[in-house]
């Protein structure tokens, strides 16, 4: 029986490394969201930011009910933290008390589409009316251009990205999820944010979490004693040469 052997000539290996550097050249040439993804470079929105700052962000997604949202500016303001709320245009236009209210405290506001949809299901031009409307809902009662968006159910593509991008809209994730959505315990969902949190950490919280009121003044407490400080994350993030890479965390150019 013949066995086949297979040998690794030096002229295979060179031209092996020669094809990852021009990889690695050509994922450096693609801008500064793209990461080489299932074959082809993919555009990522950011989920964190590179720094040696002991500085993190809290986030709040707005789209069912405000019955929490009083409890956890109050606890936001106990503490002197200002967060940064994504709002659905339907509820900015339903509850316009609550968007003024936020705005007031000193938080930031971030849109997060008009319709709560899965925006990578969308055109180009349906994509462009969902982040102008919703925009235009929270501008209209805070007089503030909005600079950031957060996709639905974290869904995005390129297009959705690249989209946002040419409307001046950064597009934000998070690098810790509370899953507060699932109605976790206090505890639970402390405990989750605590093991997880670290420098440049975008969280991710809901305003009408079953428990998330009841958590936040553990959770706020517990990352200042470890010396962190609360920033928006427009505060946090970088404006202007800068790259994403795999994991989708920041960093400014060097």
């Amino acid at each position: 029986m013949r066995v086949w052997v297979c040998r690794r000539k030096p002229l295979a290996l060179a031209a092996l490394g020669m094809a990852l550097v021009l990889l690695c050249a050509l994922l450096s040439s693609t801008g500064a969201y793209a990461v080489f993804y299932g074959g082809v470079p993919r555009k990522l929105p950011i989920y964190s930011v590179e720094t040696a700052q002991k500085r993190l962000a809290i986030t709040f997604d707005c789209a069912w009910g405000t019955e929490y949202t009083d409890a956890i500016l109050e606890a936001l303001a106990r503490e002197g933290v200002r967060a940064t709320f994504f709002m659905v245009q339907f509820w900015a236009e339903k509850y316009p008390e609550y968007v003024k209210k936020i705005d007031e405290a000193g938080c930031e506001i971030g849109t997060h589409s008009a319709t709560h949809s899965y925006m990578s299901r969308q055109s180009e031009g349906q994509i462009r009316e969902e982040l102008r409307t919703s925009c235009a809902a929270i501008e209209s009662v805070t007089g503030k251009k909005v600079e950031l968006f957060r996709a639905p159910y974290g869904d995005y593509d390129d297009l959705l990205v690249e989209t946002a991008q040419s409307m001046g809209l950064y597009t934000i994730q998070w690098d810790v999820d509370s899953l507060d959505w699932k109605d976790l315990s206090a505890q639970e969902i402390a405990s989750r944010i605590l093991g997880r949190a670290r420098e440049g950490s975008i969280i991710l919280c809901h305003n009408n979490g079953l428990h998330t009121a009841e958590a936040l003044p553990a959770v706020l407490c517990a990352l200042k004693n470890r010396g962190y400080t609360f920033v928006t994350v427009g505060e946090l993030i970088v404006r202007e040469g800068y790259t994403i890479d795999a994991n989708g965390r920041q960093h400014a150019a060097a």
